[in-house]
């Protein structure tokens, strides 16, 4: 099915009025308690908790050499925030998953502030707000599909 103009245009229009509302200033790593700087906090974001990610496809993703990349997750692998781990398919390759601690320190480095993001959730019903957490679901599960990104 076609993309319309008009439904680009609503997601060029709904972004940035999310991101304006919701957006903290940027973050240097040496004032957060978590230690992140906002690329730390981005590299968290693309991990999960339960589906492991290979770091040669999160460098692509990124744009970033392998070597920065390693260096990366070896400090955060070191604060505790993602667990490098042999992939199950190929003892050779590491798989990277995200811990709780992990997930906790990305939530508060965020560029997205998350009393911000909760008081615009908490504008919405319980049924709108269900169906905005699956849309924006979704949108993300598009933009992972068009960049060869995990489903």
């Amino acid at each position: 099915m076609p993309v319309s103009n008009r439904d680009v245009r609503l997601v060029q229009v709904a972004y940035p009025q999310i991101y304006f509302a919701c957006h903290t200033r940027h973050i240097r790593r040496a004032s957060t308690a978590s230690r992140l700087s906002a690329a730390d906090s981005t590299l968290l974001a693309h991990l999960d908790e339960e589906r492991a990610t290979r770091p040669t496809k999160l460098a692509k993703h990124l744009g970033l050499a392998a070597s920065t990349l390693s260096a990366a997750t070896t400090r955060l692998a070191t604060l505790g925030y993602v667990t490098l781990g042999k992939a199950a398919s190929d003892g050779r390759a590491v798989d990277l998953r995200l811990t709780e601690k992990g997930a906790a320190a990305m939530q508060a480095s965020s560029v997205l502030d998350q009393t911000l993001v909760a008081v615009m959730l908490a504008q919405l019903s319980a049924a709108e707000r269900k169906r905005a957490l699956e849309g924006i679901g979704l949108l993300a599960k598009g933009a992972r599909k068009a960049q060869g990104g995990r489903k």
